[in-house]
């Protein structure tokens, strides 16, 4: 198994997510049930949108950059971030069946499949990097 790949996959994926995560109001046609919220909801959800775009982008560069290190579970520093990420992914991954209304996708074929591509990256994404954590040097 060469971990080192799928870390560098991991971050290529969570940058694509930060990316995406900046246009989701855009993408998800958002602004006008936005605009009817109160200035302080708004304003505090546009900066949580723009802090998950900047710990994915965080994760990802820290990733891209000692993956070969977390690979190799030399260095703890590296291990316990893979480690913290891992769980980060692995809390996403639990919302996404525990806290989304199935009413959001249930009976949408479109919808469904998001829903479970969605759970099928966090889970992996946690899959990774938890393995990196507890037994890193693996390869």
């Amino acid at each position: 198994m060469n971990l080192e790949f799928f870390l560098k996959f991991c971050a290529v994926i969570q940058m694509g997510i930060a990316i995406l995560n900046l246009f989701l109001v855009r993408i998800m046609n958002w602004k006008e049930d936005l605009n009817r919220l109160p200035l302080l909801i708004r304003e505090v959800f546009h900066v949580h949108s723009w802090f998950i775009s900047l710990i994915l982008t965080l994760f990802a560069v820290m990733t891209w950059r000692f993956g070969a290190e977390m690979a190799r579970g030399t260095n703890p520093a590296c291990t316990w971030l893979a480690g913290g990420i891992g769980i980060f992914w692995l809390f996403r991954a639990f919302l996404q069946i525990g806290y989304y209304s199935s009413s959001h996708w249930k009976g949408r074929v479109d919808r469904t499949l998001i829903h479970i591509a969605c759970l099928i990256v966090y889970g992996g994404m946690a899959l990774v990097y938890l393995i990196v954590w507890k037994g890193g040097g693996m390869e």
